[in-house]
């Protein structure tokens, strides 16, 4: 899509925005949006702000991201929010700012805007305020951006912004709406492409470790729900019989690092590093606790592991790429305890009945799951890729938009 520049330019004299369209106002932002320091009413449902939802109800985020979070009862600790008004949270030093279409109460920390309507089109600033030239141009008001850094309405209003008539503020959200759109769309269907070929290698895997590569195999019926058929050759046994599970040992928090030596593994993949090692050699390691507790990961080399992983030691000759994926085709996940944090007990997984089949045809199937995953592997980073430069323009197009860069009044028309 070619788009084309306004007919004249100025300089706007502020480093973030460069030149903009001539008929363009550049004002302190303080002079069309002022600061709204009410008080929350008793009334008020409480609100959250999140990069990812925007400002929503603080009932509706826990229901969403299954968190329980410290509801404050007290108003006078509360600030009111209205819709329109745009907030500032403790974490728009990284995502910008949130705009908000509801009326409730929010955590004191937070500052809130009242948008002068009569020249401010909320839509059109709520992209503005989420390019990250802005967000830039936002942390560098401060010297102490870090995680958590509170912005006050004194960050904010050393920030010069441009101000297109309302008329070009209102078709460029038109313009932007339907672009974004349009984009989006494309990322969903590349994001559920992504989500079938997962799918698709794990049906390739799951068949393969439990059926084998023979289509021709005499058949037998395993008596274990989650095999059904299998191979007549192969044999069926309890997990304990074929390996031997063992948890970790404890690491105190304190020991490990964001770098270091040694990869620590805990329930979900490695979780840091530390100067000290507990195993040696190649490994499976299975999630012990939490919601992903029955994962599956490698561990190869010198690393920790910790009691949230069980250690996998076989008891026969076995290709570890076969046994991993055969553990994770069975789903260890479903046999966990339920509690206030999930968590596996080795005795009870120990005595899940499997398989056990030839150590040549696991090498066979193995080298079939290899290549499987090269091919997948080769075809998601594809769509990845695709996915990232999609991304990449749906950003450059909103900035190009908002700043003036490119004339899209008469888009649509």
């Amino acid at each position: 899509m070619q788009f084309k520049q306004y007919p004249s330019y100025k300089n706007s004299g502020v480093e973030w925005l460069g030149d903009v369209p001539e008929h363009w106002s550049v004002i302190p932002s303080k002079f069309y949006f002022i600061e709204r320091k009410e008080k929350a009413e008793n009334t008020d449902k409480q609100l959250t702000a999140s990069q990812k939802h925007g400002i929503i109800f603080q009932e509706d985020f826990m229901a969403e991201n299954g968190r329980v979070m410290v509801v404050m009862k007290n108003p006078e600790i509360l600030k009111k929010v209205r819709p329109n008004d745009f907030v500032i949270s403790m974490r728009s030093f990284q995502g910008g700012l949130e705009l908000s279409y509801l009326e409730g109460s929010i955590s004191s920390a937070y500052v809130m805007l009242k948008p002068n309507l009569n020249v401010v089109d909320i839509e059109y600033f709520k992209y503005l305020f989420k390019t990250p030239r802005y967000i830039q141009s936002l942390q560098s008001t401060s010297n102490l951006i870090r995680d958590g850094q509170a912005l006050r309405f004194n960050n904010f209003s050393q920030i010069k912004l441009v101000l297109p008539p309302k008329a070009d503020q209102e078709k460029i959200v038109s313009f932007l709406d339907t672009e974004t759109a349009r984009i989006d769309n494309l990322i969903a269907k590349q994001e559920k492409l992504i989500e079938l070929l997962e799918e698709q290698r794990k049906s390739i895997i799951s068949h393969a470790v439990t059926k084998g590569l023979n289509p021709n195999a005499p058949m037998k019926d395993s008596g274990v729900e989650w095999l059904g058929e299998v191979p007549e050759h192969w044999q069926i046994l309890k997990l304990r019989q074929l390996v031997k599970l063992e948890s970790g040992l404890a690491l105190p928090l304190n020991r490990i690092n964001p770098d270091g030596k040694y990869p620590v593994y805990g329930g979900n993949n490695i979780r840091g590093f530390t100067e000290n090692f507990n195993m040696k050699g190649d490994y499976i390691l299975v999630g012990r606790q939490g919601s992903l507790c029955g994962n599956i990961n490698y561990a190869s080399g010198e690393f920790w592991a910790t009691e949230h992983a069980v250690v996998v030691y076989p008891k026969k000759p076995v290709s570890l790429t076969f046994l991993g994926e055969l553990l994770r085709t069975m789903n260890l996940n479903q046999y966990s305890i339920a509690s206030a944090q999930a968590g596996l007990s080795v005795d009870r997984i120990s005595n899940i009945y499997t398989i056990y089949i030839p150590f040549e045809e696991q090498i066979q199937i193995a080298k079939k799951i290899d290549h499987e995953n090269l091919k997948v592997d080769k075809l998601i980073s594809k769509q990845q890729s695709l996915i990232e430069k999609l991304k990449e323009y749906r950003a450059s197009i909103i900035s190009h938009a908002v700043t003036g860069k490119i004339d899209v009044r008469e888009f649509g028309a």
